[in-house]
């Protein structure tokens, strides 16, 4: 889950927000009344959001999200009236007065995009055990006898086979053999 900063110019809502939010089971890393408190924050955690209201004592939203690395999204809570004048690009909006599901919602949606976002750690391949390498090996070769197929041909056969009727290699290779009759 990420983590949470939430900036308003009123302490007291900024600590409203990070009650309702860890109620709910958010973990909210600071409450700032300031852009720069935001932006010093923002440095220490790295990737999160910024959950924040217009304008600030030192800043605007804008000059916030300026401020703001990759990583790190923001929503920002404000009037109708103040909405209507956000050029939106890259900023999530929730009109006040708020209504906490869909902030609790909104967020949830903010984490899921940030998680799709990331790049994913690569696994490497688990290693067969020889019986299963004997049962694509043996494939491999039925394959190369019946169809007159290259190994290179014969395996690749086999990787598509898995693929489309998504199956890992080795069941794949059973059900060659099952089919003819080996």
């Amino acid at each position: 889950m990420a983590g949470i900063i939430a900036v308003f110019p009123k302490l007291e809502d900024a600590k409203g927000i990070k009650n309702l939010l860890s109620k709910r089971g958010f973990t909210v890393n600071a409450v700032c009344t300031s852009g720069s408190q935001a932006v010093s924050a923002v440095d220490q955690m790295g990737e999160g959001i910024v959950i924040c209201g217009y304008k600030f004592t030192d800043m605007t939203y804008r000059e916030l999200q300026e401020y703001l690395p990759a990583g790190v999204d923001m929503l920002l809570m404000a009037s109708p009236s103040k909405l209507s004048q956000v050029n939106s690009e890259g900023i999530v909006c929730l009109e006040m007065p708020i209504k906490v599901q869909d902030m609790v919602d909104t967020l949830h949606m903010m984490e899921m995009n940030a998680a799709r976002r990331k790049p994913r750690k690569k696994q490497k391949p688990k290693r067969r055990d020889k019986g299963e390498q004997m049962y694509i090996d043996k494939a491999k070769k039925l394959l190369m006898e019946r169809n007159h197929l290259s190994e290179e041909e014969a395996h690749h056969y086999i990787q598509k086979a898995s693929m489309d009727s998504q199956t890992n290699m080795v069941e794949t290779a059973q059900m060659i053999l099952d089919m003819m009759d080996v």
